[in-house]
């Protein structure tokens, strides 16, 4: 009777363990989607109306420095009462609520992992759409954030060798086996990767630290050392002909991060020099102050007649995995 009554009490505290195992460790499915598109959960009646004009507004923000218009994200619009399943495992989405109070919240691994879940709430679609449109870059930035370490995580899978880069010019960077370096000259490197229409590209190289003044003139300071690099590095297919910056097209300009230095952003189109060839480019030129020292990493796509926002997404990926040693 006491044995009996010992192993009721110990499967009583086994199970109540377990129990307490299975609330705290939920275990999640992974997260699927393609990157950059977003699964926006909101009824039809507000997607057709102010609601669903502010999400489209934000969402699909052109993205700057390419030769054709291109949505940030790509969006897939799913009614409140399909909202289940699998189609609650995609990595980003965005939730609209109709609820007595107005909020804004960012959660994590709602319902897959990694996952990235921005949840908008109000009582009136005018509250919602006030809400939508004040917190616009918080949006962005919770979607972009993800895609990006959805990105550099594939790129992890499959790692090129980058001791030659280290050894030469004391920075690691992380790209994939598909990318090789095409030319390497004492301490620059040009990568590619061949595509279906084209090619994807990476320059690395550095310069000296009176190279680049900070000032109102900077981008121009930026252009000339890029066009010179072409000039040098980067022939057209004709003799002659090299690749240049387009005139005719005002690059962005932004100040950044990378690798927690200050770093200038600089994007806009290339073209080639007695050649009919152009496309976007990416350039980062990174302040690296203790070697005394600028750090030039470049991305540039060759696509004719198709969309580039992924390919140039991949190569921003792959910059911002730089670690300057």
């Amino acid at each position: 009777m006491k044995k009996a009554f010992l192993i009721t009490l110990l499967s009583a505290i086994i199970l109540s363990c377990g129990d307490d195992k299975s609330k705290n460790n939920i275990i999640l499915s992974n997260s699927s989607g393609n990157i950059n598109n977003v699964s926006v959960v909101v009824d039809n009646d507000m997607w057709s109306g102010s609601v669903g004009e502010s999400i489209r507004t934000i969402l699909a923000t052109t993205v700057d420095g390419l030769p054709q218009d291109e949505p940030m994200f790509s969006m897939n619009q799913i009614p409140p009462s399909v909202f289940s399943g699998f189609v609650t495992k995609n990595r980003t989405i965005l939730k609209i609520e109709t609820h007595e109070k107005t909020s804004f919240s960012i959660l994590n691994d709602v319902y897959a992992k990694p996952q990235r879940v921005v949840v908008i709430s109000g009582p009136t679609k005018e509250a919602i759409t006030n809400e939508i449109n004040s917190n616009a870059s918080k949006i962005i930035s919770a979607f972009k954030n993800e895609e990006l370490k959805e990105k550099q995580r594939r790129i992890n899978l499959s790692l090129h060798n980058d001791k030659a880069i280290e050894d030469k010019l004391g920075i690691s960077i992380k790209f994939p086996t598909a990318y090789r370096i095409a030319k390497e000259d004492n301490k620059f490197f040009w990568i590619r990767k061949d595509i279906k229409t084209g090619s994807m590209n990476l320059m690395l190289y550095e310069l000296p630290y009176q190279a680049v003044k900070p000032s109102d003139s900077v981008v121009n300071t930026i252009i000339k050392i890029r066009d010179s690099i072409g000039k040098k590095y980067i022939p057209g297919p004709l003799e002659g002909s090299y690749m240049i910056t387009e005139n005719a097209y005002t690059p962005f300009h932004f100040e950044t991060t990378l690798n927690n230095k200050p770093t200038l952003e600089t994007k806009g189109l290339w073209d080639v020099k007695n050649a009919f060839m152009s496309g976007p480019f990416i350039n980062y030129t990174i302040d690296d102050k203790n070697n005394k020292r600028w750090v030039v990493i470049e991305g540039f796509v060759f696509a004719p007649s198709v969309e580039k926002r992924d390919y140039m997404f991949e190569l921003e990926a792959i910059i911002r995995s730089v670690e300057i040693k």
